[in-house]
């Protein structure tokens, strides 16, 4: 089967209400028709996700993406012309197309274009936004590759290769003031230099989350995590940056989950891993090891 006939399969299944894994160059993501509920609901029931964690929609285009927001600021535009496609997700508000049950019952949703050409080709053939969260059950350590799908988790999967960043993007809140969600690989330094100054989220209480990934504890290898540089009883690894790990963010983000993947496989004990700095540049690194390690 050609690649051009696995995206139509794939795309096919969208429009059907089925789960279609595929690849995104942040992780892999499961997929659904954003605006077929029953379909989403799938999404929630594979993962044994909360429904108070909402659903980041891909769009394949700007375009696509004002028809599912009921306003689009001018930093909305500014923003999605510099960082789109690419690993930045937008929250805006909705329109009532959106199904509530994408957006936790929020007024706002989450969109993003992805940089995967296999994702915008399929975004295209199936003609619909596809709401995805990363293609693992709940919490657990996210798939940079197809073989990292848990089995039978999709109806299908669309085999990308690996990821290129390797981490999940960046989700920026512009409902009201601009306010930073979840770190990712683009820095709230980078984002401030196009539109001035940005707060950042405090951790949810209870009820419905503004962004995915804000539970305390996500991210999660089988192995146990600890982020320090301590050596325990039993057989584990110490990764330190610049040796087992590279040294800089963009690369480490890339490495970081095929990394944990492969050690998994290997049932050691323990994995432990030098904190990186706490700066801007390293910040969503250190947000998915600090949930990671809980």
């Amino acid at each position: 089967m050609t690649s051009d006939d696995k995206v139509a399969r794939a795309a096919e299944l969208i429009r059907a209400g089925r789960l279609v894994a595929f690849p995104t160059e942040t992780v892999y993501g499961l997929g659904a028709n954003a605006l077929d509920p029953d379909a989403v609901a799938r999404i929630f029931a594979a993962k044994g996700r909360p429904r108070t964690s909402p659903l980041i929609v891909h769009v394949d285009s700007i375009e696509m993406a004002r028809t599912l927001a009921s306003h689009w600021s001018d930093a909305a535009e500014l923003l999605a012309r510099r960082y789109w496609p690419g690993p930045l997700t937008l929250v805006v508000p909705k329109r009532p197309l959106v199904p509530d049950i994408v957006t936790a019952g929020l007024p706002t949703v989450g969109l993003r274009m992805p940089a995967h050409p296999l994702a915008l080709e399929l975004i295209r053939a199936a003609g619909v936004p596809i709401a995805a969260p990363s293609a693992n059950r709940f919490t657990e350590l996210s798939p940079t590759a197809a073989a990292h799908i848990p089995e039978a988790l999709a109806d299908y999967t669309l085999d990308g290769g690996a990821a290129r960043v390797g981490i999940e993007s960046t989700v920026l809140s512009l409902v009201e003031a601009p306010e930073l969600l979840r770190p990712g690989v683009i820095s709230i330094t980078e984002l401030e230099a196009l539109i001035g100054p940005i707060t950042q989220a405090a951790e949810p209480v209870e009820g419905a989350h503004a962004s995915p990934g804000m539970h305390v504890r996500h991210y999660r290898p089988a192995t146990p995590l600890f982020l320090d540089t301590v050596r325990r009883e039993g057989r584990g690894i110490v990764l330190r940056m610049g040796q087992e790990m590279p040294a800089d963010p963009r690369s480490f983000a890339a490495a970081l989950y095929e990394t944990l993947h492969r050690l998994d496989a290997q049932s050691l004990d323990w994995i432990a891993i030098e904190p990186p700095p706490d700066t801007p540049e390293w910040a969503g690194i250190l947000d998915r090891l600090r949930r990671a390690a809980g």
